[in-house]
């Protein structure tokens, strides 16, 4: 399912948070991520696996996008159709290679670096639209309801 069947007639947005891109900002993310979701009625294990992704696109984006450099800016959209959510993560930084965006071996045992895994797992779809002006990452996801 992509981000366009979800999106059209009867989508409406939930939320749309700016935020610095600092790891300290993450938990007002993750909580509002969960009340949205609940709001929109999925049930406890599909909320915790939507706050996992996005949490984890945010993470990626501070830690490869802007490389730890707290003068970054996410943008964490959400909007909610007759099928499901569609989430945005959005960035402003070093634009990655979506060709690149691939997990790691699970073989490969080492701390971190389990993000795209979790989010390719978690989500119906996960890919990247193009940048606004150019500039940055857009990750769109989805997530059906049950």
């Amino acid at each position: 399912m992509t981000a366009q069947r979800i999106s059209g007639a009867g989508t409406e947005s939930l939320l749309e948070l700016h935020f610095p891109a600092r790891a300290d900002r993450m938990v007002m993310v993750r909580d509002s991520v969960r009340s949205a979701a609940r709001y929109c009625g999925f049930d406890e294990q599909t909320v915790q696996d939507i706050v996992l992704a996005v949490g984890e696109a945010c993470q990626n984006a501070i830690l490869h996008a802007y490389a730890g450099c707290a003068e970054g800016s996410i943008v964490v959209a959400m909007l909610h159709g007759p099928e499901g959510l569609i989430l945005r993560v959005t960035d402003f930084g070093q634009a990655i290679d979506p060709a690149a965006w691939k997990p790691r071996d699970l073989g490969d045992l080492r701390p971190g670096g389990l993000g795209i895994h979790f989010i390719q797992e978690l989500m119906d779809s996960a890919d990247f639209a193009p940048a606004p002006g150019g500039v940055g990452n857009v990750l769109l996801m989805t997530k059906k309801r049950a």
